[in-house]
């Protein structure tokens, strides 16, 4: 049903100019943090140590370059006209789309720009809802749920990643369920295979936890889920920015992420889909750059990508986008997860040595993404991130959009410290010190 393909081939090039081979070990340049302006900065009279990139990431001056450069010398309305300056724009629009694909290990036509990565999987949702409608004629019947199907989600997902799924399910009377996360978070490949089942037709996940670090077995979930003839729908926000992926290898049918979690701007998203599915799903916005043709009764629709993106794209964010792909591909990706990985080791060593504080996800030892949420005893994580705050450390507390799973482990919210390529390992070490200090200084213990 799902056949395995090629690889899509990266481009050469890229404007990063970093050795690679200092990328080894982890050990990025030195030089790298002086091309993030942001961080040169103070916050409350302490050198920052921005420890919230799981949130958004901070931009080389690369990328911000980049899109001021489009807008000030080749905007224009891409795909609309034949003049020189429209050339150019859609010029640099489809070369970034292409820029992306390479990354991912996909083909152009299976690159979608969204606003985000929450309208990227609104858009499989809502799609499959049109599809289960009867739009989009019999290629869309692969998408068509009905009462008596399944949905499998995860306990542990964003809530951009289950509401939209419960809203299918009410709309098409289609059964939501999901695989139960343990005492830490976690769940393995026997829970999903214990869940999914010949009834499932969608399961979607995250890849990594925003909450717990937790890296999911993808390929193993995709495996189970196509051999029971269901879809299989990736939350990548939070590998994609950290490790290398191919898709096309991973087996996902569709995938989402957000530029601004990868040292890109805000307001694109990536719809990643198999080119044939992406060909067959209803688009759920409609109007201009969609359309074949139209006429009063009906209208006819491109095929993927551009059938998805009505209305003006958003172009400058596109070509920033394509930079900051170029700027990690510099780096090399294969660095960039190594140097997190020492980072995430250090970060939960810091956490653990301190008494009573409570490390949600996987345990010491055990491989996570560098991130960490804590549960601090006697001390809401506001305060708690107020207090990292007055220290210079900015981190981010509450719920995470994640509240079934702090519901499951016993907590309203949760303090998370989160890294990237440009955090080091003295910026981790105060956040261990300061959260060491914590308790004490609210009176709530030793």
């Amino acid at each position: 049903m799902h056949p395995p393909r090629e690889p899509a081939r990266g481009r050469p090039g890229g404007t990063v100019t970093l050795d690679p081979t200092a990328t080894l070990g982890g050990r990025l340049p030195a030089t790298l943090r002086d091309q993030f302006p942001y961080l040169a900065q103070e916050l409350n009279g302490h050198p920052l140590a921005y420890l919230d990139s799981a949130a958004t990431a901070q931009r080389p001056t690369a990328v911000l370059d980049a899109e001021r450069a489009y807008l000030e010398r080749s905007n224009a309305a891409v795909h609309r006209g034949a003049s020189t300056l429209v050339g150019t724009s859609t010029g640099a629009f489809e070369e970034a789309r292409a820029t992306v694909a390479a990354f991912v290990g996909a083909g152009d036509r299976e690159i979608v720009w969204t606003e985000n990565a929450t309208d990227a999987i609104n858009l499989v949702a809502l799609g499959m809802a049109d599809a289960s409608a009867g739009l989009g004629g019999s290629e869309a019947d692969v998408f068509a749920l009905r009462p008596g199907d399944e949905i499998v989600v995860t306990e542990a997902e964003h809530h951009a990643n289950l509401i939209p799924w419960q809203r299918l399910a009410a709309k098409t009377g289609a059964t939501l369920r999901w695989i139960p996360v343990g005492d830490d978070g976690t769940w393995g490949i026997d829970d999903a295979a214990s869940v999914i089942g010949d009834r499932t037709r969608v399961v979607a996940f995250a890849h990594v936890s925003n909450v717990t670090g937790f890296a999911a077995p993808v390929a193993d979930v995709a495996e189970i889920a196509h051999r029971h003839g269901a879809l299989v729908v990736l939350d990548a926000c939070q590998s994609v920015p950290h490790r290398p992926i191919d898709f096309g290898a991973l087996g996902v049918d569709f995938a989402a992420f957000s530029a601004h979690k990868m040292l890109g701007p805000t307001g694109i998203g990536v719809l990643y889909g198999r080119e044939q599915l992406l060909d067959a799903l209803p688009p759920a916005r409609t109007g201009g750059s969609t359309i074949t043709t139209v006429t009063m009764e009906r209208a006819e629709f491109l095929p993927s990508p551009h059938r998805f993106e009505a209305g003006t794209q958003p172009v400058s964010q596109a070509v920033a986008l394509g930079e900051a792909v170029r700027f990690l591909d510099g780096l090399g990706m294969g660095g960039v997860h190594a140097h997190e990985a020492e980072l995430a080791e250090l970060l939960v060593d810091e956490v653990a040595r301190i008494p009573g504080i409570r490390l949600v996800g996987p345990p010491p030892g055990a491989p996570r993404a560098a991130l960490a949420s804590v549960d601090v005893p006697g001390v809401h994580a506001h305060d708690v991130g107020q207090f990292l705050d007055a220290q210079g450390i900015a981190v981010r507390v509450g719920h995470h959009c994640a509240q079934p799973l702090h519901r499951r482990l016993g907590l309203r919210a949760t303090t998370r410290a989160s890294a990237y390529v440009y955090t080091t390992a003295d910026e981790i070490r105060r956040y261990g010190a300061a959260l060491a200090e914590v308790r004490g200084f609210f009176g709530a213990g030793a």
